[in-house]
């Protein structure tokens, strides 16, 4: 049972009562999701009106302890297109986290599957990966009570099981087997996901890489500890991306972190930090000399441990700066000052800062905005604005790195 919402959208209970089809249900599934926006400070989820929440900045999966699952989506567009919407994430995702990069989304059909079930399938594919690559073994030590001596005879064991039985040798010998700590993570994720997706795609996925690890024993209890176990070196690096998503699975381990346990699973990214990386790695392809979150100087000349500055993307050793801010601009007047002061506070000190540009998503096609205003104070300095189409930023940030005209 999913709910779909866009960030903005009002979730209250009459429509999780049109999907759970029942009054008390409904109630209790809201309730957990009130609980889970006080736990967090309504940082995730805020307080439209009463009895009415609505998600704000972040997007992802909240699943309730009710199995009641909701499914944010970024506002992308006037008309809340949800699957273009979810389109448009998956794509920005893919310079979000290392786990996204490799993942297709041309093989994969976004409007039959919801996001969790697209998360399945991308641990999915990186299991294929490792079975492609090769399932690791390890020597293993097997202990034994047989008939016929095979390897080290453990003597006190031996004459404590067997002094009625002298035909038998309790022994220790080492066998080359799958049953590694990282195998039994990655089984122990593939029979969760088993229980939990929907997906008959996923579920025969699942089985297959269940069968390929069937050696493998999975892990009963402390889940923790056996991830305190792995160890990735050269030879293991084809593994780390699908431990990475079984931690994120199997603890939780969320891309943003949140507290309480009134959700049963939450996956969560911050879009602000989405839309930084993705326009920072598309900046990087449209420019020379482009870093990001650079951390030269602080306010303070004085004591430069605290308050360090850090604009989104500095560009030429800072002769042009930006910051994206994912925010929804309608108009002129929309445009924060702290945004405003921030940016200025960034040429303030890059001496040689000739240009600032404020980024935000392409939401309205029709908005029109003045963008160049030139400031002088012991120098001239150009301010843009720049307004991204998701599906397409290149055309936006190209003129980003063009000279500023004297």
């Amino acid at each position: 049972m999913t709910l779909q919402v866009i960030e903005y959208e009002e979730i209250d209970k009459k429509k999780i009562e049109k999907i759970v089809k029942n009054t008390q249900k409904a109630k209790k599934i809201f309730k957990e999701l009130e609980k889970f926006a006080q736990d967090n400070e309504n940082r995730f989820l805020i307080y439209a009106r009463s009895g009415r929440l609505k998600p704000q900045n972040y997007v992802g999966i909240i699943e309730t302890k009710s199995g009641f699952v909701v499914e944010i989506l970024p506002k992308t567009a006037k008309n809340d297109d949800k699957e273009a919407s979810k389109s448009i994430l998956l794509k920005m995702l893919r310079f979000y986290d290392k786990k996204f990069h490799h993942f297709q989304l041309a093989n994969l059909k976004t409007k039959k599957f919801p996001l969790y079930e697209i998360f399945i399938s991308m641990f999915l594919d990186e299991m294929d990966k490792i079975r492609k690559r090769g399932i690791k073994h390890d020597y293993i030590t097997q202990e034994q009570n047989q008939r016929f001596l095979k390897g080290k005879l453990k003597l006190s064991e031996h004459i404590r099981q067997n002094f009625a039985h002298q035909e038998r040798f309790f022994v220790a010998h080492d066998e080359y087997l799958p049953n590694r700590v990282e195998n039994k993570i990655l089984k122990s994720t593939l029979l969760k996901l088993l229980k939990i997706t929907k997906s008959i795609s996923n579920q025969q996925g699942i089985r297959e890489f269940l069968f390929v690890l069937d050696e493998v024993e999975p892990i009963t209890h402390n889940i923790a500890h056996a991830f305190s176990r792995i160890k990735i070196d050269r030879t293991m690096e084809y593994y780390a991306n699908a431990l990475a998503w079984a931690k994120l699975f199997l603890m939780g381990k969320s891309f943003t972190p949140y507290k309480g346990e009134s959700v049963a699973f939450a996956l969560l990214f911050d879009m602000n930090k989405v839309f930084e990386r993705y326009v920072g790695r598309a900046l990087k392809k449209q420019c020379k000399n482009v870093k990001l979150q650079h951390s030269k100087y602080c306010l303070f000349d004085e004591d430069c441990t605290k308050f360090r500055l850090k604009p989104d993307i500095v560009i030429d050793d800072g002769v042009i700066i930006a910051d994206a801010k994912w925010k929804i601009i309608e108009s002129e007047k929309e445009i924060s000052q702290n945004d405003l002061y921030q940016i200025f506070t960034y040429a303030a000190k890059y001496e040689n800062c000739e240009k600032v540009v404020l980024i935000y998503p392409k939401i309205n096609n029709d908005l029109k905005i003045s963008n160049n205003f030139s400031i002088r104070e012991k120098k001239d300095i150009l301010f843009k604005t720049c307004f991204v189409d998701l599906s397409s930023p290149q055309i936006c940030l190209s003129h980003i790195c063009a000279p500023t005209q004297k």
